[in-house]
């Protein structure tokens, strides 16, 4: 019988119709976990629960839109209403937001990316801790860039939010020390993936790895046993960051 190390456990993951985020959920579905599956698109999640149907597998699909806070805090009620607990929760769902001067990104643009890819994990943070505790080994991933600390002109919004990400998680993470939860941070770098192709349009998709090659990672920072926390992991060099 093909081990399922996952098996009866909870996992919710944002993002999840399309790139990273679909790639995970149906490895996660495979290893037994049943997926919480939240994105915008409908139509997508549909094709999800599809295939994870195709080989065993089992989702719940949550259409949402992150920037209506409210509705992470009734989502987090609703899983413990039907789950009691959340075993794992990866932040994946991002913007990258307007390129170009930072003096020049219109106020209703910056607003959106900060509440995509900061207040939402936020949010994210003060819903699901609880349920994260009640589990016997809470593991929460979100995805970072590395222009969170390669700083470049051009990417502002982008680059802000995701430092203030890191520095999101890693309080987080100390503040979790005396539990048993463990939460990380990773930075993928250059993958095929939509937001890839936004931010740099002329380059060939063809010359670069597919999100599956980072699957393995994220399957191991979920993992019951994970001992690390509050760290970063880069894809590109294959290493902790300091």
């Amino acid at each position: 019988m093909t081990e399922r190390p996952l098996t009866d456990k909870i996992a919710l993951v944002t993002g999840a119709s399309r790139g990273i985020g679909y790639t995970l959920a149906k490895e996660l579905a495979r290893a037994g976990a049943h997926v919480v599956a939240v994105a915008r698109t409908q139509g997508a999640l549909e094709e999800l629960d599809d295939e994870i149907r195709d080989f065993g597998g089992a989702a719940t699909l949550v259409p949402l839109d992150l920037t209506d806070v409210e509705a992470i805090d009734r989502l987090g009620g609703a899983l413990y209403e039907r789950f009691g607990r959340l075993d794992v929760l990866v932040g994946n769902a991002g913007v990258l937001g307007p390129m170009g001067p930072l003096s020049h990104a219109a106020p209703k643009d910056f607003d959106k990316v900060v509440a995509v890819n900061l207040t939402a994990n936020w949010r994210l943070v003060r819903s699901m801790e609880p349920l994260l505790k009640l589990a016997p080994a809470g593991r929460a991933v979100f995805l970072t860039s590395g222009v969170a600390r390669r700083i470049r002109p051009f990417w502002g919004p982008y680059a802000l939010t995701k430092a203030a990400l890191e520095a999101m998680v890693a309080t987080w993470a100390q503040e979790l020390a005396i539990t048993a939860v463990k939460v990380n941070l990773v930075n993928p770098g250059p993958l095929r993936t939509r937001m890839r192709a936004q931010a740099m349009p002329g380059e060939d998709a063809e010359t670069l790895d597919t999100p599956m090659v980072l699957v393995p990672k994220l399957m191991e920072l979920v993992s019951p046993a994970l001992e690390v926390s509050g760290r970063v992991w880069d894809h590109p060099t294959q290493s902790w960051l300091d």
